[in-house]
């Protein structure tokens, strides 16, 4: 599959269309969801629901990042929020 060659507003509009689209998906996954568990007995989602919630926590927790990233996550922070100070501080 190619890159599309596109100028950075259609990127942008591109990139809109498509977080629109799966948080559709999303909702939509949700209300099926809703559907399953008003239709199924308790015993048969919980496990389920369990398993995925302890899938996301077991993955969390295998994302940690080096002690560097860590360190540049919070120099870039620091930097934006002395630029957010400069451009308060600024009266025009």
């Amino acid at each position: 599959m190619s890159k599309p060659n596109m100028r950075d507003s259609n990127v942008r509009e591109h990139l809109e269309e498509k977080h629109e689209r799966d948080r559709e998906r999303r909702i939509e996954a949700i209300k099926r969801w809703v559907d399953y568990i008003e239709t199924e007995p308790v015993e048969t989602w919980g496990p389920q629901q369990n398993a995925v919630v302890d899938g996301q926590l077991e993955a969390a927790q295998h994302a940690r990042t080096s002690a560097a990233h860590r360190q540049h996550l919070t120099d870039v922070a620091d930097e934006i929020m002395d630029a957010k100070a400069d451009a308060d501080d600024d009266p025009d």
